[in-house]
């Protein structure tokens, strides 16, 4: 297949080497010192996973022209970049699948405006990474270890096209798809379990993931942000998918402290948050203010939120490095001590019944 990969940062990259690795006619669009670098050196891509190094040759253009044609065109750049390109890419008429492979809390009513529902996916790389000069380090996909990239139609259904897409994102190393017909909600749940949570509570300790996971107020007022971000989407009749984010309304607060803490020291927790954060502050804060755009249309309240939203802005003081003021809940612990003494209590009933 002819594909364009529009945007030449870190996850751009990873889809052009993989795509161009596969055998299909690729070209990468890039502008400045990327352009130039990619030009000298190719994609030179280090995957932090399994310690891999490769160079790619793939073609680099500098823009999208109306006249160009390719046969699917992968958005793959930060929310409020992809806005300021969709007048070049609804100008281009001869390209008839644009997937948008990027966070976005606000749904698709902007790119169905510019391009028509008609041209439009929407999906979710599912890679992370940074740049240092002309190298990407990245957490991609391996053979071993293949990652899911979920994607699909605007309205949902399953059509000729999205079974050609997942093909050809399928042929690339350490890549299958999910073809989802609830992107919509998929995208909001992961924009209110980053944006307005985890990402300004990381800022709030200097962006700095070891800093954050010994600091329990941050991690306190990070995870009881993500909760009242999906009580925000349950009332708006959002579904929090996939299922398995549903931990962070069932499990009791001091585990998933505990828990996030080990997870946020994690080495990779590096590249997978902290570096990206610290170079896309402006796409943080846009989509967190597209997030808190649905949320005030709830009643739910949001003091998380809202403490923690000030931190978006790099002047905000951060948070004292290891505070731990703010007294955890409890409540749930003791309903699962509760339900467990209570199955305790009925197995022992149980088995005496079956002792007379």
């Amino acid at each position: 297949m002819k594909i364009l990969v529009y945007g030449a940062g870190p996850l751009g990259s990873v889809f052009a080497a993989r795509l161009h690795d596969a055998g299909h006619d690729v070209s990468i669009l890039a502008r400045g010192q990327r352009l130039a670098d990619l030009r000298e050196h190719g994609i030179v891509l280090h995957n932090v996973v399994n310690d891999q190094w490769t160079t790619t040759r793939a073609n680099v253009v500098e823009a999208l022209e109306p006249d160009d044609a390719y046969e699917l065109v992968l958005v793959i750049m930060r929310k409020n970049n992809a806005l300021d390109i969709l007048p070049v890419l609804a100008a281009n008429s001869h390209t008839p699948n644009v997937l948008f492979l990027m966070n976005n809390a606000a749904g698709p009513g902007e790119l169905v405006a510019a391009l028509g529902s008609e041209r439009v996916l929407m999906g979710f790389p599912i890679a992370a990474g940074y740049r240092d000069g002309h190298v990407v380090h990245c957490l991609a996909g391996t053979d071993d270890d293949p990652k899911a990239i979920p994607f699909g139609e605007v309205d949902g259904r399953t059509t000729e096209r999205t079974r050609q897409v997942a093909e050809v994102l399928e042929s690339m190393e350490g890549y299958k798809t999910e073809i989802r017909a609830d992107m919509d909600a998929w995208l909001k749940t992961h924009v209110a379990l980053l944006m307005p949570s985890l990402a300004p509570a990381l800022y709030a300790a200097g962006t700095d993931n070891k800093r954050m996971a010994r600091t329990r107020d941050a991690l306190v007022l990070a995870l009881r942000a993500i909760r009242e971000g999906f009580r925000a989407l349950r009332a708006l009749g959002i579904p929090i998918v996939p299922s398995s984010f549903k931990i962070f309304e069932r499990l009791p607060e001091p585990l998933l402290v505990w828990g996030a803490g080990r997870l946020i020291a994690d080495e990779r927790m590096e590249v997978a948050l902290a570096k990206h954060a610290n170079a896309a502050r402006d796409e943080m804060k846009h989509l967190a203010d597209e997030f808190l755009t649905l949320a005030h249309q709830t009643s739910v309240p949001t003091p998380a939120i809202d403490r923690l939203y000030p931190h978006l802005d790099p002047a905000t003081p951060l948070l004292p490095d290891g505070s731990a003021t703010i007294p955890l809940d409890w409540r749930g612990v003791w309903l699962w001590c509760g339900a467990l003494v209570g199955l305790l209590i009925l197995r022992g009933r149980v088995r005496r019944k079956k002792t007379t």
